[in-house]
């Protein structure tokens, strides 16, 4: 299992970027919340990328907000919070500890935390039980009404897989 080094370098940001791709992260404020009215899913996810060597990472997770706006917070199996991802329209936040790093757009985040860019809207289209096509993707929804969702990058490589298994509230 890949240990995130939350104290900055690629591991800390491939930690809460994988956060981020499962649920892109919320509002421009840190203190602040999603909108009310938005959708919110927690559970725990994991995300396999098959490069040199083969990188792993697996958290809890709490989702809140959509593809504009919303917050992504990642702690350990034992509590630990990860990281906590901010974004809005023309920002996107990486809490990591007392360190933030901003970013022009949740995308961005992703790709700079990942090194691949991570389809964010189609996320929470995923989660919502809807087949949003992106190319190099392919998500398996078969089992979205029992609370798991698997999602597959074929392209650009190296291979991804996500899975997720979550609530809705």
């Amino acid at each position: 299992m890949l240990v995130p080094d939350l104290h900055g370098g690629r591991r800390g940001f491939l930690a809460a970027g994988v956060a981020a791709l499962l649920v892109t992260a919320g509002c421009a404020q840190l203190s602040g919340g999603a909108p009310q009215g938005t959708d919110t899913w927690s559970g725990r996810m994991s995300l396999r990328i098959d490069s040199q060597p083969v990188q792993t990472f697996s958290a809890l997770f709490e989702l809140r907000g959509s593809p504009e706006a919303g917050e992504l917070s990642l702690t350990s199996p034992i509590g630990n919070t990860l990281a906590q991802l901010h974004w809005s329209p023309g920002e996107a936040l990486l809490k990591n500890g007392s360190e933030v790093r901003r970013y022009e757009s949740v995308d961005t985040l992703i790709e700079a935390a990942t090194g691949a860019a991570i389809p964010v809207g189609a996320l929470f289209g995923w989660l919502a039980g809807r087949d949003d096509r992106v190319p190099g993707w392919r998500p398996d929804l078969a089992q979205v009404a029992n609370g798991r969702l698997q999602a597959t990058r074929e392209n650009p490589g190296p291979t991804a897989d996500l899975r997720i298994v979550f609530e809705r509230s």
